[in-house]
């Protein structure tokens, strides 16, 4: 374990752009990523935090047929708006990169052309899935099957979803394409293979032995059950015409599987970014003295800890990671996410819907992280923690402690007197909460580093509450001045060690504090509070206050539920799969039935019935008593008037002794409702004949 590191060189896991960001992402990647990279800043350390657009693969092709269009124009549409909502997230990279961009390109042709030349691959004819419809090998997102370890009907041909096992297209049971629906067949083809079974041995003491006590528990328990299961060879090409062609001899028509080329995109831009600022970019990826460390979700744990560890170790010149503190899945509303059936809070749209409103999100996200286990998003828990913690604890702090000093001193920091135990204390405390939180963040644990946070809030909270300098200035000006430079020294600290977790909410504290950053003793940010002796000094002059974070009203919520809800449904409407059809009926049977359009003028529930109501009908012909099993789903008053479709010539039948002379037609909605078959349309007259 490399306890001084030189340099830090943090990965986010390359977002596919086949969509936008959403916040299982963001929770399980992007935020405590961003979290740890500005605290090693604030340290002082040189860090390099890098990501980038994943633009190969088969769901780029997928959605480009889909849509009608070209992979490009796929890519290019999403990584704009990944891009874009990433910056107006805050979240720091030093490189944002693409892999289809030309130093991608050339950096994950030569990493596989060293391999190639040092016999690192296995070459191997195979047979693999082939769509004659379509005249292509199929791809494994191009394949479903049954799962044959849990039975999922909908696996894909590289991974199940629902069970987490990784698969070959040729695993599936009931193997299907994608494109054309037709049953694949089987083809022979030529490819190189990773032969991971090679490497089980120095997986097992690099991580198994090697960091048994600190890679979390869930990432070693799945890396674990992977290597006592048996590595086996894995395919680093496919027939394709997306990706980074294979730059050897035999290699036409073929390009690197994107398990491949994708983690490769962090060391290009890391390239990338060492050629824009004039640095080397070889000691981020060849020191040992580096500290790399790879953010990523749960389903990317086996390419981040076993194929691309394989894939660095096989190459020779590069360093492993020091961990990978992957995160569990993130629920909204307690389902799983669906990018693809829109089951999602989007970051650009959240962006829209809650401006300037950044921090809340990384807070709720933070505080909600899956980093042991799955977790759950939930609008009403968003609204709470924005109005109880942040609003009621930290603003309502900062904005008393502002309101008073201007409105006491004139914004001037005032001079302190004798420190009473009280002080003494507080201030003590005040100045562990760097060592606390920092540990904190050195174990990725995030979520108890932001609980700290706010405990410093507190403090400063119950500071104020205990001293109540507004009561106080009335007997003891004096001592008012000490109480209130003893908060303003807190105020500062929070505008400090904010930073990493909330730093819109940081810079804006700063500002309004008037803060300015001193660096003629090139303490780092971070241990300022620690050893500086006054924070914000007596005599300096400080901002108006200005609300940090405000109420997020009930309306607010309503309008995201109801987004929800519409998302539900319209999921309900697809998902409905239509009835059998019923036996063949000759067209003597269908003249049989008299369909008439009916008025209700009567309804009425039935007693000691759940489901029966009893109608009176106008037919045209009659008014006439049907009885039908709606109760549970429609109101007597509200069904009367309502025009409905009857069928009149039914033998009459006795339900629960009361005579029933039809049937009225329903069907069911998405959700399971009956509705009426409707021909409630304008100039429709009761007694109108159905053809």
């Amino acid at each position: 374990m490399n306890k001084n590191p030189q340099r830090f060189t943090i990965t986010a896991a390359l977002p596919y752009t086949n969509g936008p960001i959403h916040i299982g992402h963001l929770a399980g990647v992007y935020v405590p990523a961003d979290i740890y990279s500005r605290f090693l800043r604030m340290q002082g350390h040189d860090v390099a935090f890098v990501c980038g657009s994943d633009e190969h693969g088969v769901p780029i092709t997928i959605k480009a047929k889909k849509e009608g269009v070209t992979p490009q124009d796929i890519v290019d549409k999403y990584d704009g708006i990944i891009k874009k909502s990433f910056k107006e997230f805050g979240v720091s990279f030093d490189n944002y990169s693409r892999t289809s961009g030309k130093i991608h390109h050339e950096t994950a042709s030569a990493f596989f052309k060293k391999m190639y030349d040092d016999g690192k691959f296995i070459e191997e004819s195979t047979e693999q899935l082939y769509d004659e419809e379509a005249g292509q090998f199929l791809a494994d997102r191009f394949v479903t099957g049954t799962c044959p370890k849990c039975g999922n009907e909908e696996a894909y041909g590289d991974q199940c979803e629902s069970c987490g096992t990784s698969l070959n297209a040729t695993d599936l049971i009931n193997p299907k394409s994608t494109i054309t629906g037709a049953v694949p067949t089987l083809k022979e083809t030529r490819h190189w293979f990773l032969p991971l079974d090679q490497y089980e041995d120095f997986l097992k003491e690099w991580i198994l032995k090697g960091h048994k006590a600190d890679w979390k528990s869930n990432v070693y328990g799945q890396v674990k059950s992977w290597i006592d299961d048996g590595l086996r060879a894995r395919a680093v090409t496919r027939d394709l015409d997306w990706g980074i062609p294979v730059p050897v001899k035999g290699g036409e028509g073929k390009v690197l599987y994107v398990w491949f080329d994708a983690p490769i995109g962090y060391i290009s831009s890391t390239k990338e970014w060492a050629e824009r600022e004039a640095k080397n970019w070889e000691p981020y990826w060849k020191d040992e003295n580096t500290k790399l460390v790879h953010f990523i979700g749960k389903d990317n744990i086996v390419f981040h800890c076993i194929i691309f560890p394989v894939m660095l170790k096989a190459h020779g010149d590069y360093i492993l990671p020091e961990n990978v503190p992957a995160n569990e899945f993130l629920n909204l509303e307690g389902k799983k996410l669906s990018t693809s059936k829109n089951w999602a809070v989007w970051l650009h749209e959240y962006l829209e819907d809650f401006p300037d409103k950044q921090d809340v999100l990384r807070y709720v996200l933070t505080a909600n992280a899956p980093e042991t286990k799955d977790n759950d998003f939930t609008w009403k828990d968003f609204q709470a923690r924005n109005n109880n913690e942040l609003v009621a604890i930290f603003g309502n702090f900062i904005n008393r402690v502002v309101v008073l000093t201007n409105k006491y001193y004139d914004g001037i920091v005032p001079e302190p007197g004798t420190y009473s135990e009280v002080d003494k204390k507080t201030i003590a405390e005040l100045k562990a909460y760097p060592s606390v939180i920092a540990s904190s963040i050195e174990r990725y644990r995030f979520r108890e580093a932001q609980g700290e946070l706010m405990n410093l809030a507190r403090l400063g909270n119950k500071y104020l509450a205990d001293e109540e300098p507004w009561k106080l200035i009335k007997t003891d000006g004096e001592r008012t001045k000490t109480v209130m430079y003893v908060a303003l020294q807190i105020a500062s600290a929070l505008s400090i060690i904010s930073e990493p977790f909330l730093p819109f909410t940081s810079a804006k504290l700063k500002k309004m504090l008037n803060h300015v950053d001193e660096k003629s003793d090139n303490t780092p940010d971070w241990d300022i509070i620690t050893t500086k002796e006054a924070l914000i000094p007596a005599g300096h002059q400080i901002g108006k206050a200005e609300l940090l974070f405000s109420k997020i009203e009930d309306e607010q919520m309503e309008k995201q539920l109801e987004k929800l809800e519409a998302t539900k449904t319209a999921n309900a409407m697809e998902d409905q799969k239509a009835e059998p059809q019923k036996d063949t009926a000759t067209f003597e049977d269908f003249t049989k039935m008299d369909l008439r359009v009916g008025t209700i003028v009567e309804a009425e529930k039935m007693p000691k019935t759940k489901k029966l109501m009893v109608l009176k009908v106008d037919t045209g012909i009659d008014k006439r008593t049907v009885v039908s099993g709606i109760a549970e789903h429609f109101k007597a008053e509200d069904i009367i008037g309502k025009k409905v479709t009857v069928l009149v010539n039914l033998a009459p039948r006795k339900l629960r002794g009361v005579e029933s002379e039809g049937m009225i037609l329903m069907t069911e909605n998405a959700e399971g409702k009956l509705v009426f078959v409707n021909p409630d349309e304008e100039g429709v007259k009761a007694g109108t004949t159905i053809n």
